[in-house]
């Protein structure tokens, strides 16, 4: 009887082992097309980006412009070269992205975010680093509604005492 058990023992211990090796072998692998892109979406306040990412030199194009061209601002050309210098690939992937909706500073968030979503998919050991420092996150906060009775979401009228 005793025998028994600690047979029974050794079998749940070699299939925990054995579910414990399958987790390791079942490493993230790279998500890329037939050309060797990498497609995510990204998404901050109302707008959305589709992004690919490629091996290249460097080029990144929005909605058919350069970067320079399409954000002026140097605050987002800066935010969207972000997730490349966390991974320190720097000029070494050409970027194809198409953004909508929301405005310049929520498309650059979006493309952001596409960005990172599309480098970690198509190297998944690039996956910790961008994790770290929040960029695979989704920055889910929009602008609060307008109120009735109000002049903006908070913000009500004047008070007049007489």
């Amino acid at each position: 009887m005793i025998n028994m058990q600690s047979d029974e023992a050794t079998e749940a211990e070699q299939t925990t082992e054995a579910v414990i090796a399958d987790d390791a072998e079942e490493e993230r692998q790279p998500v890329r097309d037939e050309l060797g892109r990498a497609y995510a979406t990204g998404k901050r306040k109302d707008a959305i980006a589709r992004v690919w990412i490629k091996p290249g030199s460097g080029n990144i194009t929005v909605n058919g412009k350069s970067l320079k061209a399409y954000f002026a601002r140097p605050v987002l050309q800066m935010i969207i070269q972000q997730p490349f210098e966390v991974v320190g690939v720097e000029r070494q992937f050409d970027v194809m992205a198409t953004a909508k909706g929301g405005g310049l500073s929520g498309q650059a968030g979006a493309v952001k975010h596409g960005i990172s979503k599309a480098l970690q998919l198509y190297e998944p050991s690039y996956r910790p680093a961008l994790k770290a420092v929040g960029f695979l996150t989704r920055d889910s906060r929009v602008v609060e509604r307008k109120k009735y009775g109000r002049r903006k979401a908070r913000r009500s009228f004047q008070f007049s005492k007489r």
